[in-house]
Parts: structure tokens; C-alpha cells; sequence
């Protein structure tokens, strides 16, 4: 567990870990904002310090329902995102439940499972610009319960409202941390002991990912972070391997590891050590996944389509590769398959793509590939990019087995979980709950200070998803 320095004066003030009592007379509390009677939780993080990207400072959480404290708890508090640390006024925070003594002590908030490690995650907008990249503040948390859906894990979200000592910050999403544990990415423990040959195969948390500044540069001033574009490609052999193929399916013949933004780096993915971390992998395990991945990127290569028999499936959990697709393709999340992108191999088993993450540019907010076709086809769009998408999809889309199965479980979300009235009635509904409950208009008067036409972009979004649903009824109906 992780020790940081905390300050005795601000735990006197704590009791940790405590809840209201039933019965008990709740004391008289004033927030930073009137929410009048909003059933949204309402979430107050008081910190002596400033806060850091890293690490993370000491603070208190309490959360209030109906103006009721519900919880109180230690915490520490960073800045978390790296493009959209930069590109957000309205910033995001990694949170970890603390005991008295500062180390990492689980915690259920909400009726969560318990756990240590959540996110509040702000919408990104930047006053210089007027750019608002989701102006519903759903593009997240709809994403996530599509995916839940289909019966994968995804991050568990709350829409709340956030004060840091004293200064009312917007409605935010609570959301779970990706990791590995029971209620999250349920795979084995894999410790560094583990390399019999049984053990050895699981498990593993992989990212297709950029870097972050806090893994390649170390502890840097506040200031550092707001212009550190190069620590976004800063791979190293200690944090990341590279796949042997190009975008293109052909075998790169240049080193790994190059400069950032060096004028090969579009035709290379990199595989981040999610879990174990990279500073806790062993050579071996490492050397075992490196070799998994390898072993199915050269099958996927060079399995003959036009035949029944197939290898690339003895690597991959076909039915998750499935969902996968359907739910980035659903959302038009352009970063999908290429950046926020994570993997996970248990003991014993196949690869698995997912969990879902990270769908703030989605939903046709991105203008780089035509709303008639997939976003995995991304690279026959965008040119040269730092981050394109691997061979992997485009060519899973050649493959008659892929897009069977792509078509029998697109066809049985369709008469359930994924019908239009499932779908729209999910978007109408989240965004009733939020404008009934004042949390639109408090958070665009805190960051805009005018209204916004909310209907008009709930609408679009709207608009967007029948579209998209009809295009990919019509595609998918074609295979």
C-alpha cells in the first residue's frame, strides 16, 4: 500500500469512515450551490492543499443526500487526464479512501462494492474556445450502461454534484477506477511468484493507450502539466511493448521506442502493462504476454478466410472482440480501438477486450470519420495520426466468421436491450433526471454562466443514435 504524507490537523477534524446513524438529527450544512431539492448525491472534498497531478494530497470527503451526510471519509485527491487535463477548464480527479494513517483503506460509497479507488469525472469544456465536447454530460454514462447491458462490466457511475473547499465545480460522474478486483475486472491475482506454466497465464490488464506524464516524468509542478504533450509517446521498455506488425499487417523493421511523434510512430501500437504494473511485472510474465499477443496477431495475419478453419480464435474470446466492436461502433467513439482501450487475459483463458472507456468525443462530435461507416475503419480516413487503429479490426471485418457472429448478436440486441425505445428511453430519461433535478443548469451557469439549449442537444444526440442504429441495421443486415 502507498504511504503519503498527511497532516494531523485535518484528520482531528474526521471521523473516518463514519455514517449518519439512522435516527441521528442531522446537522445544519450549507453548500456552495442552492440545489433546492435535488436527489442528486452531493459530494464536498475539503484539502489544505493545493492539488497536484501527482501525488496525491490529503483531504476529506463528505457526501450528502437530501442534505443529509451519508458519508465522511480521508481521502487523497490528484488531477487525473492528460489531453484533458490540458484541454479542460473544468477538470477530473482520481480519489483514494484513506485511513487516519494515509494508506489506501477500501470504502463503499453508494451501495458501491467497496474499494479504494474511484474517479470524479468532469465533462470537458474550455471557455478560451467555447468548445463543450458533450454538452448532454451523458456521452460517458450512457456508453457504460449500453455496455452493462450486454452483460460486461463497466465502470459503476453516479451523476453528483461537486464542491472542493468551498467553491461549487459542476455536475460530475462518480465513477469506479478500472481495475483489477472482483466487482471490476474480475481476473486472478497474479503476483510476482506466479510463473509456473499454469500461472503464468493469468492475469493480465493490458491498454492501448498514450502515456502519462506522471509514469514518464515523474513528479512534476502543477505547471509542468499543462503544455507535456510529449509525455503522451513517451514508451519505454519498462512500461510498454510493441507490437511486431504495423497498421498495415506488415512486419516493422524499424526500432521500438522512438523519439515522440517521430515520423514512423502512426504505423506502431503499443501495449501498456496495466496489471500486473509496470513496476511490479516480472521479466517472465512479461516475455509470456508479449508472446500471447504476438502468437494471435500472426495467426489473425495468416489464417485463410476463404476457409472454414481459423487459429486466430484459440487466443481471443470471440464473443467479447463482438460486443466490443458493437459498442464503440454504437457510441462513434473515435478513440475506440486506438487510444483508452484495455484488454484483459485471465488464468487460463482467452484474451478479452474491455471494458468500455473514455467516450467524451463520441457520438459523432468528431467530424474524422463519416457517420456511413465504421469507426474501425478509421485509418482509411485520418492520415498519419500518432495513434491509429491497429490491423486487428480492419481485418476482423474480412473475416466471414467475425461478421456472422457480429450479425447473430447484433440482431438479438436488437429485439431486447438495444431496440430504439431502449435506447432513446435511456438517453430521454437520464437527461429528465438531470434537468428535473437543476443539475444542467447548475453546472453551465458554474462553467458558462448562460443557459444552454440542453433540449436541442439532447435532441441531437438523439437524432444521432437512430441514424447510427438504422445505418448499422442496414450494414450488418448486408453481411
Amino acid at each position: 500500500m502507498k504511504k503519503y504524507i498527511v497532516f494531523f490537523w485535518v484528520f482531528a477534524l474526521l471521523s473516518c469512515n463514519q455514517e449518519t446513524s439512522e435516527g441521528e438529527e442531522p446537522e445544519a450544512v450549507n453548500f456552495a450551490v442552492d440545489t433546492q431539492d435535488s436527489q442528486l448525491p452531493y459530494f464536498m472534498v475539503s484539502v489544505p492543499e493545493v492539488i497536484q497531478n501527482e501525488p496525491k494530497v490529503a483531504g476529506d470527503l463528505k457526501v450528502y443526500l437530501n442534505r443529509t451526510e451519508v458519508h465522511d471519509t480521508p481521502i487523497g485527491i490528484e488531477y487525473r487526464g492528460s489531453t484533458s487535463y490540458r484541454l479542460s477548464d473544468k477538470k477530473s480527479y482520481g480519489i483514494e479512501t484513506w485511513d487516519v494513517g494515509g494508506s489506501d483503506a477500501a470504502y463503499s460509497f453508494l451501495n458501491y462494492p467497496e474499494e479504494e479507488d474511484y474517479i470524479l469525472m468532469g465533462h470537458v469544456f474550455r471557455a478560451s474556445s467555447n468548445t463543450i465536447f458533450d454538452p448532454t454530460l451523458m456521452h460517458h454514462y450512457i456508453g457504460y450502461e449500453l455496455y452493462r447491458k450486454m452483460g460486461r462490466y463497466a465502470s459503476r457511475s453516479t451523476y453528483i454534484d461537486l464542491e472542493i473547499n468551498g467553491n461549487y465545480m459542476g455536475a460530475y460522474l462518480f465513477m469506479e477506477k478500472l481495475k483489477r478486483d472482483k466487482n471490476r475486472i474480475d481476473i486472478s491475482k497474479l503476483e510476482p511468484t506466479d510463473t509456473s506454466a499454469e500461472a503464468i497465464t493469468g492475469g493480465y490488464i493490458l491498454k492501448i493507450d498514450k502515456t502519462a506524464g506522471g509514469d514518464v516524468a515523474g513528479n512534476q509542478p502543477l505547471a509542468y502539466y499543462d503544455n507535456n504533450w510529449g509525455d503522451d509517446a513517451k514508451y519505454n521498455p519498462n512500461i510498454s511493448f510493441r507490437s511486431a506488425y504495423d497498421i498495415y499487417k506488415q512486419p516493422i523493421n524499424f526500432p521500438a521506442f522512438g523519439e515522440p511523434y517521430h515520423p514512423q510512430q502512426f504505423l506502431e501500437t503499443y501495449f501498456l502493462y496495466e496489471y500486473p504494473k509496470a513496476s511490479v511485472i516480472t521479466a517472465a510474465q512479461k516475455n509470456y504476454i508479449q508472446n500471447y499477443i504476438h502468437d494471435f496477431e500472426t495467426a489473425l495475419i495468416t489464417d485463410d478466410f476463404t476457409t472454414e478453419q481459423r487459429t486466430y480464435t484459440n487466443y481471443i474470446d470471440l464473443d467479447s472482440f463482438v460486443d466490443f466492436f458493437i459498442i464503440n461502433e454504437i457510441t462513434g467513439n473515435i478513440d475506440g480501438y486506438r487510444l483508452s482501450t484495455y484488454l484483459h487475459k485471465d488464468r487460463g483463458q482467452k484474451l478479452k477486450m474491455g471494458p468500455i472507456w473514455d467516450l467524451n468525443i463520441g457520438y459523432n462530435k468528431q467530424g474524422r470519420v463519416p457517420f456511413n461507416d465504421w469507426i474501425a475503419n478509421y485509418n482509411l480516413h485520418v492520415s498519419q495520426d500518432a495513434w491509429m487503429v491497429p490491423f486487428w479490426w480492419p481485418r476482423l471485418l474480412k473475416d466471414p466468421l467475425f461478421k456472422a457472429a457480429l450479425k447473430s448478436r447484433w440482431q438479438t440486441l436488437r429485439a431486447g436491450a438495444f431496440s430504439n425505445a431502449q435506447i432513446l428511453g435511456l438517453v430521454h430519461g437520464t437527461a429528465t433526471y438531470l434537468q428535473d433535478n437543476g443539475a444542467v443548469d447548475r453546472n453551465y451557469q458554474k462553467w458558462i454562466g448562460i443557459p444552454v439549449d440542453y433540449p436541442a442537444a439532447v435532441g441531437e444526440l438523439s437524432t444521432y443514435l437512430e441514424n447510427r442504429l438504422q445505418w448499422m441495421d442496414q450494414t450488418i443486415g448486408g453481411f
